[in-house]
């Protein structure tokens, strides 16, 4: 797998809720979601019990009290495929995606 670029990434939210503000279900589909993407970081190859962990690219957050996935654009540059399949999971469940802003780095 590739590295990443250094350059500020991209993140977005996946919201447990569709497009007409129902809650989707299973309740713990934000951490089954992330589980699968775990293998998908910087330090996977070679070491152990990598699967343990969630992706710094793929984790589950809570977002306004809604289930929630953030995911960083950086997945589609070291695995496109991993990237397009979180992007067709929220549209095939008709999840909402959200943008995510960036906060400004501590000084």
């Amino acid at each position: 797998m590739a590295e990443p670029s250094k350059t500020a990434t991209r993140e977005f939210f996946i919201q447990g809720l569709t497009s007409n503000g129902r809650q989707f279900r299973p309740s713990d589909w934000a951490e089954r979601l992330a589980g699968v993407l775990s293998c998908f970081r910087p330090d996977a190859l070679g070491v152990r019990d990598a699967h343990l962990k969630y992706s710094p690219y793929v984790r589950p957050t809570m977002l306004a009290g809604v289930k929630s996935v953030v995911v960083s654009e950086a997945l589609r540059e070291i695995q496109p495929m991993a990237y397009d399949f979180v992007i067709d999971f929220a549209r095939d469940n008709d999840l909402q995606i959200l943008d995510a802003c960036p906060l400004p780095e501590k000084q």
